[in-house]
């Protein structure tokens, strides 16, 4: 904790989340937030502003179905298909305007970072990649398959760290017979085609 403890100076953002999360989720806040300052450091980016994303990245989680819809009608969100299977899905774009609104949070690229942190996209920014992956490979998580191999990756090649997360995704979603998000699939293509690029 004591590494990114100075970000939440003001107790109203402990509080809050403490009162809007599960126990386990608040928890799992705190390991993504850990464990994006360290993915920051090793690859140059602002282990500020990766610290406040990871640990506002989930503040809408346990939002109830109608909260989410509640807000993404005020925010004027747009809903994909696969959010309208999943309408949990939301609370990644919801929690962004939450982080913009509640906890004044006004840097774009946090917003982004929040907003596609559980699907992704293309042409994502450094912040936004470390988030996404955060959330994947923080020490709570108890993935199968190549969990070990896309952590250590993680340090070394974000970019490849997206293909492989991508990768696992797309196979557990064709797998369950979940709807996929086009951003998802986008972001797979893009990060495929950089990677034959590299």
């Amino acid at each position: 904790m004591e590494k990114y403890e100075s970000f939440i100076a003001d107790p109203r953002w402990e509080k809050k989340l403490r009162s809007d999360l599960s126990k386990d989720r608040y928890e799992h806040t705190l390991r993504v937030a850990s464990t994006a300052y360290d993915l920051a450091q090793i690859h140059g980016v602002d282990t500020r502003k990766a610290s406040i994303a990871g640990y506002l990245h989930d503040c809408a989680k346990n939002y109830k179905d109608k909260k989410l819809l509640k807000y993404a009608k005020k925010y004027h969100i747009a809903i994909s298909e696969a959010e309208e299977d999943n309408t949990d899905l939301l609370h990644a774009k919801v929690g962004a305007y939450i982080a913009r609104d509640w906890f004044e949070v006004e840097d774009s690229d946090i917003f982004n970072a929040i907003a596609h942190h559980t699907t992704g996209r293309p042409s994502m920014s450094q912040l936004e990649k470390i988030i996404y992956i955060s959330d994947y490979t923080e020490p709570g998580r108890k993935h199968r398959g190549r969990l070990d191999l896309i952590r250590q990756t993680a340090r070394e090649d974000i970019d490849q760290t997206m293909l492989y997360i991508l990768e696992d995704t797309l196979e557990y979603l064709s797998k369950k017979s979940k709807t996929k998000d086009p951003l998802t699939k986008e972001a797979y293509h893009y990060y495929n085609q950089v990677r034959k690029d590299f």
